[in-house]
C-alpha cells in the first residue's frame, strides 16, 4: 500500500493527460456555465431590490459603489483564474489585498493585515505538521491494515470500513485531501479484488473525509467557527460536525441504494486482481506506539481542557522530532504550505470586501427578496456547484460572512444554515474535477480508468443536484439545529 501511495500524485497528473479530449472539452463549457452561473447570480443580487421589491420604501435601497464593484469584479475574476489554471488562489488574494488596499483604499500595510487569519495558519502548520509524521513512521498504515483486519472476508462492509477511517482521520485534524490519498489506494485495491464497484468505494472514502471533516479538531471546522465568530453569529462546534457526519451517512446510505438500484453493488467488470501491495504489518513499536500515545494526548487536550488544537499538535510534532531529528527536514515539507497561503490569502482580502461594504451590501440585496429560506437555497446551490470545480475553502470564505445579516434579519438557525453552507460547499468534492475524485481516478486500474472517470462524474453530478437541497431541507427550514 505505501509504494501504491507514493505513486499517487505522479498518477493524478498521467490520469488528467489522459483525459485531455473529450473530457477537457466537458470541463470547458460546465466551467464556462459555472462562470455564467455566478456572474448572473452576482447581478441578480445586485438587481434583486429592483426586480423583486417594486413597491415604495421608507429606505432607499443599497446601491453598490465603485470602490465595492471593482473589488468585487477582481473576486470572481480571481475563482475564474483559479479554476483554468493551477494557481494558488490564496497568492492573487494576497496580491489583491495589497493592490485594492494600498492603492484604492490608502490603507497601510499594517491596516491591510489587520485580519490575517494566523490561529488559522496555525492551525494548519501544526496539524499537518503532525500528520506527515505519522504517515512517514507508518502509524498511519497501522491504523489503516488493523480496520481492513476486522472485516473478516465480508467485502460489502469494505465500504463502510473506510469510510469510518476517512472520518477518523479528518476528525483528528487531517485534510480531507490528505485522508483520501492515503486510503484510496488500499482501497480502491481492495475494491477490485473484492468486485465492488470502484466508484462506489470511492464516494465512500470521500463521504466519510467529509464526515469528520468539521470536527472540532479539524482546520475545516476551527476555520468554519472563526470565520462564523468574527461575522458577529457564533455556533456550535459540535452541532456542526454532528450535522455534516449525519448528512454525509445519509448521502452514502442513498448511494447504497442507488448502486443496488442498478445492480452496480457488485462491478461485473473486474475481470481480474489490481496490482496492490498489501504489507503485513505487524504491533505498533518505538515511534508508532508514541504516535498513537499523541493522538490520544491531543483528544484530551483538545476537547478535554479546550487548548488550541495548533499548538498542541506543534508541540506533539516536535516531541516526534526529537525522537526522529535525522529525518526532520521532510517533516517540514509535510505542512501544507499551499492551504496556508489559499486560506490566508482569501480571508485576507474577503476582510478587505467586508471593510468596503461589499458583504453587506449584497446580503442586504439578498434580503430584498424577502424570502430568507430561498437566499438560504440559493447560497447552498451557488457555493455547491463553484465548490465542484473551485476550491472548497475559498469559497467558505467568501460565502460564509454573506449568511451574517441574513442571519441577523432572520429566524433562521446560524448553526444550520452555516452547517448547510459548509456541507454543500464540501460534499461536491467527490467531481473528477476536485482533487478528492481525481485521486480515486487516479487510483482504479489503468485499463478501466475512463469508465471510472465517466462514472464518478455522472455521480457527481446527481451530488451537486441533490447535496446542496439535502442539506438546506435537513438543516435551514426545520430548525433542528
Amino acid at each position: 500500500m505505501t509504494k501504491t501511495a507514493q505513486r499517487t500524485t505522479g498518477t493524478v497528473e498521467e490520469t488528467q493527460d489522459q483525459h485531455s479530449g473529450r473530457p477537457a472539452r466537458r470541463r470547458r463549457i460546465l466551467l464556462m456555465a459555472v462562470v455564467g452561473i455566478t456572474l448572473l447570480g452576482l447581478v441578480a443580487l445586485v438587481l434583486a431590490g429592483g426586480v423583486f421589491n417594486q413597491a415604495p420604501t421608507a429606505e432607499p435601497e443599497p446601491t453598490m459603489t465603485a470602490v465595492q464593484i471593482i473589488p468585487l469584479i477582481i473576486l470572481v475574476v480571481m475563482f475564474v483564474v483559479a479554476t483554468k489554471w493551477p494557481l494558488n488562489i490564496g497568492v492573487m488574494g494576497l496580491v489583491a489585498s495589497f493592490g485594492v488596499g494600498y492603492f484604492m483604499l490608502g490603507m497601510t500595510d499594517k491596516e491591510i493585515l489587520a485580519d490575517f487569519p494566523a490561529n488559522i495558519v496555525i492551525t494548519i502548520i501544526g496539524v499537518t505538521y503532525f500528520f506527515s509524521m505519522a504517515q512517514r513512521n507508518g502509524t498511519i498504515d497501522i491504523i489503516v491494515q488493523t480496520c481492513v483486519r476486522l472485516v473478516r472476508g465480508k467485502t460489502l462492509l469494505l465500504p463502510w470500513v473506510f469510510f469510518l477511517m476517512a472520518a477518523a482521520l479528518t476528525a483528528l485534524g487531517t485534510f480531507s485531501p490528505a485522508a483520501v490519498a492515503l486510503l484510496a489506494p488500499a482501497a480502491i485495491g481492495l475494491a477490485y479484488e473484492s468486485r465492488i464497484h470502484p466508484v462506489l468505494m470511492g464516494a465512500f472514502i470521500i463521504n466519510g473525509a467529509h464526515a469528520g471533516g468539521f470536527s472540532p479538531l479539524s482546520v475545516a471546522g476551527v476555520l468554519v467557527h472563526d470565520i462564523a465568530v468574527k461575522n458577529g453569529f457564533p455556533i456550535s462546534q459540535g452541532t456542526l460536525f454532528t450535522a455534516s457526519f449525519a448528512i454525509n451517512l445519509i448521502l452514502s446510505v442513498l448511494t447504497v441504494v442507488l448502486f443496488a438500484l442498478l445492480g452496480k453493488l457488485r462491478d461485473g467488470e473486474s475481470g481480474q486482481l489490481a496490482d496492490f501491495d498489501s504489507p503485513t504489518i505487524g504491533r505498533p513499536h518505538g515511534q508508532q506506539i508514541l504516535t498513537l500515545a499523541l493522538i490520544a494526548a491531543m483528544l484530551v487536550c483538545a476537547l478535554g481542557f479546550h487548548m488550541p488544537i495548533g499548538f498542541v499538535a506543534l508541540s506533539a510534532g516536535l516531541l516526534l522530532a526529537f525522537v526522529n531529528i535525522k529525518e526532520h527536514r521532510t517533516f517540514i515539507g509535510g505542512v501544507s504550505w499551499s492551504t496556508v497561503l489559499l486560506v490566508a490569502g482569501m480571508i485576507t482580502y474577503v476582510s478587505l470586501l467586508q471593510h468596503v461594504g461589499v458583504i453587506d451590501t449584497l446580503a442586504e440585496q439578498a434580503l430584498a427578496l424577502g424570502a430568507p429560506l430561498l437566499v438560504a437555497l440559493v447560497l447552498c446551490y451557488v457555493i455547491g456547484v463553484g465548490s465542484a470545480f473551485a476550491s472548497s475553502t475559498a469559497l467558505l470564505t467568501a460565502f460564509i460572512p454573506l449568511a451574517g445579516p441574513l442571519l441577523a434579519t432572520s429566524s433562521l438557525s446560524a448553526s444550520g444554515t452555516v452547517a448547510a453552507l459548509a456541507i454543500a460547499a464540501t460534499v461536491v468534492d467527490v467531481s473528477p474535477f476536485s482533487t478528492d475524485g481525481a485521486l480515486v481516478v487516479a487510483n482504479a486500474r489503468e485499463d478501466d480508468r475512463q469508465r471510472v472517470y465517466k462514472q464518478l462524474m455522472m455521480y457527481a453530478g446527481g451530488v451537486v443536484l441533490a447535496a446542496p437541497a439535502l442539506a438546506w431541507a435537513l438543516l435551514v427550514p426545520t430548525g433542528i439545529m
